[in-house]
């Protein structure tokens, strides 16, 4: 079964009315089963509070369109109804935190979920995006996705769609990346570990080389391949007797095929 066969996560945005992260004006929540878009939800929300003029720049969303909307307090039963026990995706922390913000100010129970950050996966994922570039908009055209950015249940549904197109290039599933976005974002420098073998290991004598991204970290890798006698080295040389191929960026072998 592949990756993609599998998913089945919840994405969420939200819009603020200035810069309290509790000022919440609208949310768009979008669940994705087995890759697919199955469900989504958007309301707007009356934030008891001001809005900023470059806020309603952004959105679009003032004090008339809110006008008749819920306070957060009597949406916070429906919002954990849809996440509760799911992995919900979120482009940057802003919209966790801004929820948290939320549901302290109307003292509603924290919300039961696993955060995921879409952004952590895509600079994990394209290596053009790891230091900058990485923001939504930008994100969705490098996969061509088209939207309409600054409406919560678009920017939901955009973020969904980056997680997708993630897992459809690195092979990693929902848990993989779970694990991935706790380990650094380059790990080119880990390629540079050695590691002398134990001459009570059972395979001492073998010089072995990591290549490509691991699921875990590659210091770790080299420690397990110690222990069990292998000498683990940088690159791969005349001398090299074992070869551990994790996953490759095929883009960067240029049409060549590996060696």
């Amino acid at each position: 079964m592949t990756p993609l066969a599998k998913m089945d996560f919840v994405a969420l945005d939200v819009e603020t009315a200035n810069a309290n992260l509790a000022s919440i004006c609208q949310i768009g929540i979008a669940r994705f089963r087995d890759g697919t878009l199955a469900d989504e939800w958007r309301t707007y929300v009356d934030p008891q509070d001001h809005f900023d003029a470059i806020n309603v720049s952004i959105h679009g969303i003032d004090e008339s369109i809110v006008k008749d909307a819920p306070r957060f307090g009597a949406l916070a039963s429906k919002i954990q109804h849809r996440i509760h026990g799911a992995v919900v995706v979120t482009h940057t922390t802003f919209d966790r935190l801004a929820l948290h913000q939320a549901q302290t100010k109307c003292n509603a129970p924290p919300f039961t979920c696993t955060w995921l950050d879409s952004a952590c996966v895509a600079r994990r994922t394209w290596r053009e995006l790891s230091k900058s570039g990485y923001g939504l908009s930008n994100v969705c055209k490098k996969i061509g996705y088209k939207f309409r950015h600054h409406d919560a249940l678009e920017d939901a549904k955009a973020s969904g769609q980056i997680m997708l197109a993630a897992i459809a290039k690195s092979g990693l599933d929902l848990n993989g990346w779970l694990e991935r976005v706790r380990q650094p974002i380059e790990l080119s420098f880990e390629r540079r570990i050695v590691r002398n073998g134990n001459p009570e290991g059972e395979l001492y004598g073998e010089v072995l080389v990591f290549t490509g991204a691991l699921t875990i970290l590659r210091r770790e890798a080299a420690d397990y391949a110690a222990q069990m006698g292998c000498e683990v080295a940088a690159n791969v040389t005349k001398r090299t007797t074992i070869l551990v191929v994790g996953d490759q960026d095929l883009e960067q072998l240029a049409g060549y095929q590996a060696s």
